[in-house]
This record gives C-alpha cells, structure tokens and sequence, in this order.
C-alpha cells in the first residue's frame, strides 16, 4: 500500500467529494431495489411466478451482499478502497443490463444476485470510509450517507413511472435505470484519496478485531449463508436439500462459529450480538416491507386513482429529508431511544394502514415512514459508537446479517404470509379451485400451502362454464388485493418487537449514567495491524 492516508488529511473539498460518490453509490444500489418492488408484480405476471418466486428473486439482491460485505471487511484494509468500488461498478452494470435481456427466473435471479454482491461490496467501503471521514458524529454523517438509500428508491421509482407516463416501455428495460447513478459515482471517485479505518489509524490489532465477532455473530452470519447458500443450490440445480435442512443449516453455522469463536478465543460481543439478532426485524419491518409495498397498497389506495408506486416515493421521501436533518434530531435522543421511539411509530403506522380508508390511509402512510427511518443507519451508528476497536468488520457485519435476513426471511416471509392469506381465503370461496391449484411449499422448517398461478390458469381454462370460470377468477382477485392488508397487519409484529427490545436497551444505558460514544486511543503496537 502507499502511504497510509488518515480522515485528517482530506481537504473539506476531498472530504465532499469522497462522501457524495458514496452516496451515489447506494443510491444506484436503491435505484436497482426500487425496480425490483415495482416490477417484481409485473416481471412475476409476465413470466408466472408464485409470490414465493418473485421473493426469491428480490432475496437474491440481498442475501448475497453478506458474502462481499464481511468479506471485504476482512481484507478491504489490504486492498484498498477504490479497487473494491469499480468491481461494484462492474457487477451493478452488470445486474441492470443482464436484467434488461433475461427472460426466465433463472436469469432473473442470477443478475439479481450480480445486484446483491455489487452493494455488498458497497457498504464495505462506503460505511468505514464515513466513520473514518467524521469520527466525531458517526451517527449523524452514517444517517446522511444512508439517506441514499431512499433517495434511490424515489429516483428508480419516478424513473419508472415517469417514463411510463411518457411512453410505453418494457418491464425489463426499466432494468437500466442503476446506470445512470452507477456511472457517476464510478467518474467521481477517480481523483479521490481514500482514508484508512480508524481501527488502523489507532493501530487497533487485526485480531482484537475480529474478537469483537467472536463466536456468536460468526456462528449467526454462518448459519444464513449456508441455508440460503443451499436453498438456492436446490433449486437451480439438481441437488435437493433435505428436509431437515434449516437445522443441518443451524448445526454447520454453529460449528463455523465455534471454529472461529476458537480461533480468535472470543465470544465476541454479547450486546453486538443482540443487535446482529435485532437486524432481522429491522429488515423485515423496512426493507421485507417495502419490497412488498406496491401490492400491499393496491388495494389501500384502490379508488382514490393514484399509482401504488407512489406508496414507495412518498415514504422514501419523507425518510430522505429526515435523514438528512438527522442531526438536530440526534441532539435530543441516543441512537437506542431514537430506534424505541420508530418502532412504535412503524407498528402503529402498518397496523393502521391495515384497515385505512380515505384521507386516514396518509396519516397512517406517514407514521409508518417516520418508523422506518432511522432503522438502519442508527443501528449503524450504535455500532460504530460502541464497537470501534471492529473497525469495517463489526460496523459491515451487522449491516450484512440485516440484508441477509432481509433476503433469506424477510421477504420470502411476507411471501409466504401473502401465499397463505390467499390460500385462506380461496379455500373458503372457491374450495374446488384451491384443491385444484394448491401446492405444499416450505419455507424455514415449516410448511405451507400456496396457490400456483399455473396450476390455477390450467383449471380455469379447464372449466366449461363461463359463469363459473367468471366467479372463481373474481374469487382469486378478491383473495389476492386482501391479502394486501392482510400482510400489513402481520407485518406490525415486527416493528413491535423493536419497540420492545431497543427500549430496555435504552433503558439499560440510562441506568448506566447514559449512553456515551467510545473514542479509540492509540495503541502502541500499531505494527500488529494490517
């Protein structure tokens, strides 16, 4: 490596360059997620796919950030930054114009998976770079950096809306939209300077750590690798995985985690590891949810002549300007009593948004935005706050197990909970088509029933009464707009559980004397690092 470049060193102009073509580089991350929640309805109408399928698809974008995140986390230190983020480049190009001539699921899926790796890669640089560019507010420039996110949402989905407005175009060619960010970002990180993580700026030794990880957390992150790494296995291929392959899944990740746990002689960080936990209801309540959100609100919205994709731009919108204001918000709560107060905000906002009408649904609209803001980056911030002697790994790890659950549970969940609801509702008013046309999937050691768009076009063409045909298709419609509201209102146990944990994590810091940032100071054997 040249010589080692500290935060200090960057001019205020470095410093907003190098912060602005990270921003454009989650943004086309969220450009590319926004294409997928918009077009994941049609693209699954054009090719037949179950909710389930359209699921695995958007997972694929998802899950596999893991692999490249703590990957990278591990060695990025070595690397360098730039290199990492044009291979970012090259893969997020890659997904948008693979996307652009696929036209199976197979296809789909694998530059969806391009997608998934090029932002893992991403927020291995990207989040490190923030803390190491603002040591002083990390929670505060983590929060901005990630109004990105849905600054990306807002951009893809007016995107494809507008030009939809304008002319008539495919639902694949709306694929290409993550170029228009991506090829900016890539330009402006050309003459940057990259800092070191303050982990090596401290000379923090690289096995201290990977001690903050320890067992539990490796054993976590593990475990969802190898499920979903297997549940994909089998199904594009001919292996099957067993039954019994969620505790296989469990076993393996147990005894990866005991072998890393052992090799650092760490536990690793218990409240650290609550918080890797907490990432699976925090990506399910924002990032499962929102996958979903343009089907969840048809029928919300359903008579008030309003596109439902504007659901996702309304409440990205709000999370953008927030996140960008976070820091005046900050001054008056820590990151966990920030986190209590937006779960009870997003539990309170999906259940009303359950059974809204009217002018109430943007009230409701408005509590489950504000809920959802603060998630990601304040769990971020905590980390970063808290766990400075991980540097990028315990900061990226975190993040990684949120996306991988995101991907692997989260949307696949709310899939499963959009499958069974209809299955529910069909069996009891049309039980000859549900016989006809169900199926039995599983999902996370557990089985359930789903209703296969195939098998139920088959039967209805099948049916020689027209009347009869009429009222079993309306039947199947009916199922499927309630089941919208349906997985609202099951998606409130999520938020909830938030409310719950990160207040007695609140209150357990109050107890403490108050919840206070860790400086790192430097150590002596600044040799011992990477």
């Amino acid at each position: 490596m040249n010589e080692a470049v500290h935060g200090t060193d960057l001019t205020s102009r470095e410093k907003r360059l190098l912060f602005w073509a990270s921003f454009l580089s989650l943004t086309a991350a969220g450009v590319g997620f926004a294409f997928r929640v918009a077009e994941g309805p049609i693209y699954g109408a054009a090719l037949k796919l179950t909710n389930h399928q359209i699921g695995q698809v958007f997972g694929a974008s998802l899950w596999p950030i893991a692999i490249t995140m703590i990957g990278f986390s591990l060695v990025v230190d070595r690397t360098g930054y730039k290199l990492p983020m044009y291979a970012a480049f090259l893969l997020q190009a890659a997904s948008g114009i693979g996307t652009y001539f696929a036209h199976s699921y197979g296809a789909l899926y694998f530059f969806a998976l391009c997608a998934g790796l090029g932002h893992g890669i991403v927020e291995a640089v990207i989040n490190p770079i923030c803390a190491a560019v603002y040591p002083k507010e990390k929670t505060k420039w983590l929060t901005i950096l990630h109004a990105a996110w849905p600054a990306g949402l807002v951009l893809g989905t007016l995107f494809i809306i507008g030009a939809d407005q304008v002319v008539s175009l495919s639902w694949n060619f709306h694929a290409l939209w993550i170029l228009v960010p991506a090829i900016l970002y890539v330009v402006m990180y050309g003459p940057c300077r990259f800092p070191v993580d303050e982990r090596v700026q401290a000379g923090v030794p690289y096995l201290d750590m990977l001690r903050q990880v320890g067992f539990l957390s490796a054993a976590l992150a593990a475990f969802m690798m190898i499920y979903e790494i297997g549940n994909q296995v089998s199904a594009l291929t001919a292996w099957s995985a067993p039954e019994n392959w969620f505790w296989v899944s469990l076993i393996a990740g147990t005894v990866v985690g005991a072998l890393f746990g052992l090799g650092v002689r760490s536990l690793g960080r218990p409240l650290f590891f609550l918080m890797c936990l907490l990432m699976i209801p925090v990506a399910t309540a924002e990032l499962g949810t929102d996958q979903w959100i343009k089907k969840l609100m048809t029928p919300v919205l359903e008579g008030h002549a309003i596109n439902p994709g504007m659901a996702l731009v309304f409440s990205a919108s709000i999370m953008l300007v927030l996140r960008v204001f976070a820091g005046g918000i900050l001054r008056f709560f820590s990151p966990p009593g920030l986190l209590c107060i937006s779960g009870l905000f997003s539990a309170a906002g999906l259940y009303w948004l359950s059974g809204a009408t009217g002018a109430a649904i943007f009230l409701a609209f408005v509590l489950y935005a504000l809920g959802q803001t603060y998630y990601w980056p304040c769990v971020l911030g905590f980390t970063s706050e808290r766990y400075p002697e991980g540097g990028a790994l315990t900061l990226n790890t975190v993040s990684a197990i949120g996306l991988l659950s995101a991907g692997i549970i989260g949307g696949q969940l709310l899939g499963v909970a959009f499958d069974t609801s209809i299955h529910d509702q069909v069996s009891r008013t049309a039980p000859e088509l549900a016989a006809a046309a169900s199926e039995t999937r599983s999902f996370l050691g557990m089985t359930h029933e789903a209703i296969i768009p195939e098998e139920k076009d088959a039967y209805l063409e099948s049916l020689t009464d027209p009347a009869l045909r009429e009222r079993y298709a309306e039947a199947y419609a009916q199922a499927d707009e309630q089941g919208g509201r349906d997985v609202l209102k099951y998606s409130v146990r999520f938020p909830a559980i938030l409310f719950l944990v990160f207040g007695l994590i609140a209150l357990y810091f109050r107890m403490q004397g108050g919840y206070k940032p860790i400086e790192l100071v430097p150590h002596d054997d600044g040799a011992a690092c990477p």
